[in-house]
């Protein structure tokens, strides 16, 4: 049986354990060891209790196990270097990764400094935990699995069908990047509406949030039209992206999003990774973006003095790597949690 490795043991993380765990060999990594019994709670409501194995980078470096047939990073996208960083050293250059990061941050970087093959994943499935040893699946959704230069079609093929198998109805396409995009644009319409709010995905069709989904979808459709991404489901502009933000509200009613929980946690969240690259483009593009904007300050002043503590935070360097192996090991030194994230947003 073969052998993946989830770094990053947030809500994402643990769902894609328990949904692989019966068909390959699971290790969720992260910064500490969560309790080997882990609980989902499906959308009907069904509970079904596994047993995961569960170590921490320090503690995989040091086994030194056999190599994975995948390592999916589940983190957060500003800590996903980092985190690859601390397991480096254990895996083979070809070893593949699996992105399943929110936003346009890590994926670019990450395809370009990591020898193996890369994917990425895109998806609407929601998910939030309840504890170190709880995540409820709150909502189905598409997922999708590419590579940014499609040079890795029977990859992502193989990799697909498993998911499919496990459940997440994924597909292998050729469009990732522009499917990113669009993934993007439905987080920015939502993730940061229901974080400032404290309310749940569904709630975005009321009265009191519907005019500034609205608002969102209207910016970001100006400046995805600039960036040459065409617009969801044969669509015209900024009908059909709009249409998309409700079908993913719909389908994710109940689901409390990541950066509400992060919100909740008092832990930083990903605005630098899904408002970010939106802000950059409108700017080079001289487009107005002042709701876009207006988020991001609302969101910064939430996070002003928060230590991230999240389980899908970056992950600690191992004892004995020192700077510069992180540096060979990707190609750049690690984005701590603690960096200002904005100063490297010239890299999108």
């Amino acid at each position: 049986m073969t052998t993946h490795w989830i770094l990053g043991p947030g809500a994402i993380g643990r769902l894609l354990a328990h949904s692989l765990a019966p068909l390959v060999d699971v290790a969720v990594i992260g910064r500490r060891a969560l309790p080997s019994r882990q609980v989902l709670t499906t959308p009907e409501g069904d509970v079904r209790v596994q047993h995961l194995t569960s170590l921490t980078a320090e503690r995989l470096v040091a086994d030194t196990p056999a190599p994975p047939a995948f390592v999916h990073l589940t983190t957060k996208a500003m800590a996903a270097e980092a985190a690859l960083s601390s397991i480096a050293s254990a895996l083979p250059p070809s070893t593949p990764l699996v992105l399943w990061q929110n936003g346009f941050y890590a994926q670019p970087r990450i395809t370009q400094t990591w020898p193996g093959p890369v994917l990425c994943a895109t998806t609407t499935q929601g998910a939030y935990l309840t504890g170190d040893d709880g995540v409820v699946h709150a909502g189905r959704g598409p997922t999708f699995v590419g590579d940014l230069d499609n040079e890795h079609t029977r990859l992502a093929e193989a990799l697909a069908a498993l998911l499919s198998e496990a459940g997440f109805t994924a597909s292998a396409v050729g469009d990732i990047r522009s499917r990113l995009w669009q993934k993007l644009a439905v987080n920015a319409a939502i993730n940061p509406l229901v974080a400032l709010h404290g309310v749940r995905n569904g709630e975005l069709r009321g009265d009191a949030y519907s005019g500034r989904v609205v608002a969102v979808v209207k910016e970001v459709t100006a400046i995805l039209a600039k960036e040459g991404v065409v617009p969801p489901n044969g669509g015209e502009s900024e009908a059909a992206w709009l249409a998309l933000v409700w079908q993913v509200v719909e389908n994710t009613a109940n689901n409390k999003a990541s950066m509400l929980q992060d919100v909740e946690a008092k832990r930083p969240t990903e605005r630098g990774a899904i408002l970010g690259p939106l802000i950059e483009r409108a700017e080079r593009h001289g487009l107005e973006c002042e709701v876009l904007k207006g988020l991001d300050r609302e969101l910064a002043q939430v996070e002003a003095g928060v230590e991230d503590n999240s389980p899908g935070a970056a992950l600690p360097p191992v004892a004995g790597a020192s700077r510069g192996s992180l540096r060979r090991a990707t190609g750049c030194l690690p984005l701590f949690s603690g960096e200002d994230t904005r100063s490297a947003q010239h890299g999108f």
